[in-house]
């Protein structure tokens, strides 16, 4: 028979809050009772996520306790039931209403259903309620409480708990993030802002005003916060990204969804009477939480998507100040290069106040927290306004990382996610080559997916490469590093509109469309610069030069570039041209056929069970 750790519920629930050594340390216990906390109809169509509350037994006694909304899944899932007996493996305690609830933050099953264990009763179940607090009476295995919502009812501890010292604003006790919504009064988060917009101006036809955005997280989720005009501006010197407060009497209302990339069903309206106060304790603080993703894992991400990376700052641009087409306003960029440990590479686009305010030491260590994941030339990421990011944070993560790039990562070569030449960052992939007649066969691409594939082919013929319009295969791009935009003849100058600057002359880039044949069919293939370089041996500003001066130069490199066979690493993806959808080949990359390679597989697939 499995033994619960004896006294685990009369720590849990007597201990001071800040107290690690209880609270991060594990208690096997059995689980006698899982109930929904239900909440009232909201009039929308979003609803809040569930809440479980437990009763769990340490085998003489039994106390309840919430779970972690990111542990619902194990209830959903029927991972865990009634009489399971499982590890606490960390916790939390915070305060409803001046009353502990104890938060579940991770838990590991042990034995999914088992027979009851000890007789447990409830601890100093003989204590009644403070006058004034809901009464409630609980009995293993079932939870009942009269006249209030469930989770305002909590068992009594058997003497006091200690309790650290708050400001003024927590005295009525902290609440947990993810236990907020509209039902919910008097409540006091903890909670550190881990993002702050710039003060933004809005217009519409009620009018004009100002605005500014942030994001609280504690242990258990983050949440939005928006102040508007006199609150913003009351508001806003207040705060600062990285700082931990006690935030209270703000409005929690339904999130829109549209304006922030969070999971949190509410946001918070900070008003004339909400109170914000500073919280200077050094120990039980919030700290930021990530879910990393490598950088060779960004081509499995949807565009438009949000995730969190860290990696080395290889490169870094100067502030560079553009012109957004779509509002005609001047916006400042700056773009990083990152690296890790998976030896890719990938362009990060820093905008507005986080692009004027970046100041790291070369090759920092920056984690990345929700930024978005974009699709131009390859694998790009940007921050918005409710992203954030730590430079040199304290974490496992970053140690890692900085030990790994100062021992052998700034000697090595990066695949490269996005680049100046649009390129993708795949290498060929022989097991997942595919002649031409399977890629349409199986429909790659079709519909709003992106597949990947690898192929070889040769090359027949270079689309617009001759003719009037032939220098269709090049663009006149910015010259600027990184930035590679078409730029227009602007009075006996070149201007780049993303750049806001002039040049005497372009870099031409190539943007060309090749025909390539394999023994099933015929295709065509999209390339960048990097393709056009390959393929034609030179820069498209040498090319178009060698056009100008000897055409039969020029005619015998455009032959040269034909009947050559290559490995192509390519994505198939729809897409709508004159109202019509019809899915595009881009070559990611190519590579020169190494044919002692071949022939080195031809070889091995000939004494393999395939050739006997």
């Amino acid at each position: 028979m499995t033994e619960l750790t004896a006294g685990s519920c009369e720590r849990l629930e007597c201990s001071d809050p800040s107290d690690t050594s209880v609270f991060d340390s594990h208690h096997t216990v059995q689980l006698l009772s899982i109930k929904k906390v239900n909440s009232p109809n909201v009039a929308s169509k979003t609803t809040p996520q569930d809440r479980y509350r437990i009763i769990m037994s340490d085998g003489v006694h039994f106390i309840q306790a919430m779970l972690a909304t990111q542990l619902n899944e194990l209830v959903v899932n029927n991972t865990i039931g009634k009489h399971t007996v499982a590890v606490i493996e960390k916790s939390t305690c915070n305060y409803v209403q001046g009353k502990r609830l104890i938060i579940v933050l991770e838990l590991r099953v042990l034995q999914k259903t088992a027979d009851p264990i000890g007789k447990p009763e409830q601890l100093n179940s003989e204590k009644q309620p403070t006058s004034g607090a809901t009464s409630a009476t609980v009995t293993p295995g079932t939870a009942s409480a009269t006249s209030a919502p469930s989770t305002s009812t909590t068992l009594q501890p058997s003497a006091p708990a200690p309790q650290p010292r708050k400001p003024a604003t927590a005295q009525r006790g902290v609440y947990p993030i993810d236990g907020l919504s509209p039902y919910q009064n008097n409540w006091v988060i903890k909670a550190r802002v881990t993002q702050k917009s710039d003060m933004k101006t809005w217009m519409n036809a009620r009018g004009e005003g100002k605005l500014f955005n942030v994001t609280f997280m504690d242990e258990t989720g983050e949440i939005r916060a928006t102040a508007f005009n006199h609150v913003a501006d009351h508001l806003y010197g207040k705060l600062e990204e990285g700082k931990v407060y006690y935030v209270s009497k703000a409005q929690v209302q339904l999130a829109k969804k549209k304006f922030s990339n969070l999971t949190n069903d509410y946001e918070l309206a900070l008003e004339k009477y909400t109170e914000i106060e500073e919280c200077h304790e050094t120990t039980n603080l919030p700290s930021m939480k990530y879910n990393f993703i490598p950088l060779n894992g960004l081509e499995a991400l949807a565009k438009d998507s949000v995730c969190d990376v860290i990696g080395v700052v290889k490169e870094a641009t100067d502030v560079a100040t553009i012109t957004s087409k779509a509002t005609n306003r001047q916006m400042t960029k700056r773009e990083l290069v990152l690296v890790d440990k998976s030896n890719y590479s990938v362009r990060m686009t820093l905008w507005g106040k986080q692009a004027e305010q970046y100041h790291a030491d070369d090759k920092a260590v920056i984690a990345f927290k929700g930024v978005r994941v974009g699709d131009f030339g390859g694998r790009s990421l940007s921050m918005s306004s409710s992203s954030a990011m730590q430079i040199n944070p304290d974490i496992e993560e970053c140690f890692a990382l900085r030990g790994w790039y100062d021992s052998q990562g700034q000697t090595q070569t990066f695949h490269a996610q996005s680049g100046s030449g649009g390129m993708g960052s795949a290498t060929f992939e022989r097991q997942k080559a595919r002649n031409l007649e399977d890629v349409k066969q199986a429909g790659f691409g079709q519909g709003d997916r992106t597949d990947y594939f690898s192929a070889q082919a040769t090359i027949t013929a270079v689309k617009g490469i001759r003719g009037e319009n032939g220098d269709k295969y090049a663009y006149p791009a910015c010259p600027t590093p990184q930035c590679n935009r078409k730029v227009f003849e602007d009075q006996g100058k070149w201007k780049c509109e993303n750049c806001s600057k002039h040049f005497d002359e372009p870099e031409y880039r190539y943007i060309v469309s090749l025909s390539v044949s394999d023994y099933t069919g015929v295709a065509w293939f999209q390339g960048f610069n990097d393709v056009g370089v390959e393929v034609f041996g030179m820069t498209a500003n040498e090319l178009l030069r060698i056009k100008e001066n000897d055409e039969t130069q020029y005619e015998n490199i455009l032959r040269t570039a034909l009947n050559k066979h290559y490995n192509f690493s390519c994505r198939a993806k729809e897409d709508e041209y004159n109202e019509t959808r019809r899915v595009r080949f881009g070559i990611s990359r190519l590579f020169r056929v190494d044919y002692k390679e071949e022939a080195n597989v031809l070889r091995d697939l000939l004494f393999s069970t395939w050739g006997h």
